[in-house]
């Protein structure tokens, strides 16, 4: 388990899945991600169960709530590789309760910390699609910068959008 200040990190298993398939099935919590097409609940049971243990290339972490262990989303470090130091990051918070409040923000914080300190990263990158202001404010805010545009490269309701792509080095969180 990894603490933050207001959340902590956890490996995820087929206990979670309900939650999973719920906010994967949010039109809100999925507007900017790539989702995949519907899932049953049984098949995000089984992918979870079947899910191997994570490693240094494939992260992935639940986001609990501190206070009282409710979970509300999910950060992933994947892609890594040692020889280069550098992973890309996922984040979402799946429970609207908990949206601008700090907990994504600290759920960044602590994903990056950790993957600094433990995994010794050199470097975390991420995209965003470049009309989501609220992730890219919480980005920028733990010290994320943009380092290049991926044009027409999400689409959504018919529409393309472009992306950023955004990159953190170590010694550059705050």
């Amino acid at each position: 388990m990894v603490l933050g200040e207001l959340v902590k990190l956890r490996a995820m298993g087929p206990a979670d899945a309900a939650a999973l398939w719920r906010w994967n099935h949010d039109p809100d919590v999925m507007r900017w991600m790539d989702d995949n097409h519907p899932s049953t609940l049984e098949h995000v049971e089984k992918w979870l169960a079947d899910r191997p243990r994570n490693t240094y290339g494939d992260l992935l972490l639940g986001v609990e709530v501190s206070s009282d262990g409710r979970l509300i989303g999910l950060v992933a470090l994947r892609d890594a590789e040692p020889e280069t130091g550098i992973a890309e990051l996922d984040i979402y918070l799946g429970e609207k309760d908990y949206w601008r409040k700090g907990y994504a923000t600290d759920a960044m914080r602590t994903v990056c910390r950790y993957g600094f300190d433990a995994m010794r990263l050199h470097k975390i990158s991420l995209t965003v699609v470049t009309e989501n202001l609220a992730a890219q404010q919480v980005y920028k805010k733990v010290g994320f910068v943009e380092e290049g545009r991926l044009r027409q490269s999400f689409r959504r309701d018919g529409k393309w959008y472009d992306q950023f792509t955004m990159g953190l080095l170590e010694g550059e969180l705050r």
